[in-house]
């Protein structure tokens, strides 16, 4: 089937899908946070209102859309699935839908100049959220100043009566910031955010091992503790502070979208945690990676106990996608790994040979250090390697596959498609 007519049918659809129902759109981009704190919004929402959230990680020009008509799962090229979308989209829009949501919270990813133009044409925002802009996808936006300049038509496409939710912590997003004329709305862990997380801390089993965060959420003069059990990192904090925010934004008070996020979930591959083979601890963050990410990991990993003579393991595969800025970026991430003082790096891929290479030249030894062309040959060195106690981190980016180093070593691999990323037949096939 022509790929340009899918689009076509698809764009014109969602288009009359959202005129005749007129849902309240909010759309989240940026260059990491974009899953969680879509989840996080819709856990909050999902309380008073009726609302649907992007599935998995439909947040192109074809899984915003796949949304908006209300299709779970991607029709596989498939003719009979294509039939099936356009007999929905035809029938939503012929029989009114009483159920439709009133809410729809939508991922928007940009793989390209004019992909956030594209989808807040098809659903423009009525709130707009900027979560983090680093570098990412540089192979093809070349420097941080386009990534920003398409990131941020999430908040300059918004009227004035919309709202721009913006992380106060993210310098380019606020250097952004003044591009639109809707009312605007900060969090972070910075003073001055209107929404701020502070004394966080992590909460830990009898081993020492996370189980969950707690944190306080500070917004005009009230304070109030927030328990994330199936969180352990700071990025599920930046999306609880948005999530709360926007619930705010939609009336609900602060208690109320607090307790929401104790149903939060733990997301697959984002920096999940797993029982491991031998009574070790896996730390799942297989969904995708970039820089920014790698050291927000990282650092959690070292913040993690780990009992006498036991080890901290980083397993990192190639950051892909980052055009020139590819050395240099796998190479910082060797320098953070021999900073925090992990005590053994296993990489992935070409490009992470620059990262082994820098985190020799930090003071890692031979011995603390191994490199694999592919993830298979390194899931089986794991775990052979692995020891009880140990701490493991998986990250890469998706065409890497490290989801399948975590299935090699983890205590329940009859779990994977409950537990791990990429698990559905398309992608097991791959």
């Amino acid at each position: 089937m022509c790929k340009s007519f899918l689009l076509w049918f698809l764009r014109v659809a969602s288009q009359a899908i959202i005129k005749k129902y007129h849902p309240d759109i909010i759309g989240i981009t940026g260059s990491v946070g974009k899953t969680s704190t879509k989840e996080a919004v819709a856990t909050v929402l999902a309380h008073q209102f009726s609302v649907r959230a992007s599935h998995k990680n439909y947040n192109n020009e074809v899984g915003v859309p796949l949304t908006i008509i209300g299709i779970k799962e991607p029709p596989n090229q498939s003719l009979l699935g294509w039939l099936k979308v356009f007999s929905l989209a035809i029938y939503c829009l012929i029989v009114r839908q009483k159920n439709y949501p009133k809410i729809l919270i939508l991922e928007m990813g940009a793989d390209k100049i004019g992909d956030i133009s594209y989808l807040t044409t098809i659903a423009p925002c009525h709130i707009g959220v900027l979560t983090f802009i680093s570098h990412a996808h540089t192979e093809i936006f070349k420097t941080i100043k386009k990534i920003a300049q398409e990131k941020r038509v999430i908040i300059s496409h918004l009227s004035s009566d919309g709202c721009a939710v913006l992380n106060y912590d993210s310098p380019v997003v606020m250097e952004n910031a003044g591009v639109t004329k809707a009312h605007k709305i900060t969090y972070g862990l910075k003073d001055g955010a209107d929404f701020q997380a502070t004394d966080m801390k992590l909460l830990t089993d009898d081993h020492g091992w996370p189980t969950g965060l707690n944190f306080k959420i500070n917004h005009d003069g009230h304070s109030v503790p927030v328990l994330l059990p199936a969180s352990i990192s700071a990025g599920s904090v930046y999306a609880a502070l948005a999530a709360v925010a926007i619930g705010i934004r939609y009336g609900l008070n602060l208690v109320e979208a607090v307790e929401a996020l104790r149903e939060f979930p733990a997301l697959p591959g984002h920096l999940r945690p797993l029982p491991g083979i031998k009574h070790t601890l896996l730390i799942d963050d297989t969904y995708n990676s970039s820089p920014a990410a790698v050291k927000v990991a990282l650092t959690t990993l070292a913040h993690i106990q780990v009992r006498s003579g036991a080890e901290r393991y980083a397993v990192l595969g190639d950051m892909l996608e980052l055009g020139p800025e590819t050395e240099a970026a796998h190479r910082e991430v060797g320098f953070t790994v021999a900073e925090l003082g992990i005590d053994f790096l296993i990489t992935v891929g070409e490009a992470s040979k620059h990262t082994a290479r820098a985190a020799r030249e930090a003071g890692l030894s031979e011995h603390q250090i191994a490199s694999f062309a592919e993830s298979s040959a390194a899931g089986k060195f794991l775990q052979e390697k692995l020891e009880a106690g140990d701490v493991v981190l998986i990250k890469g980016s998706q065409g890497m596959r490290m989801e399948r180093i975590v299935k090699e070593v983890m205590a329940e691999p009859l779990r994977a498609s409950e537990l791990l990323v990429r698990q559905d037949e398309t992608w097991l096939k791959k």
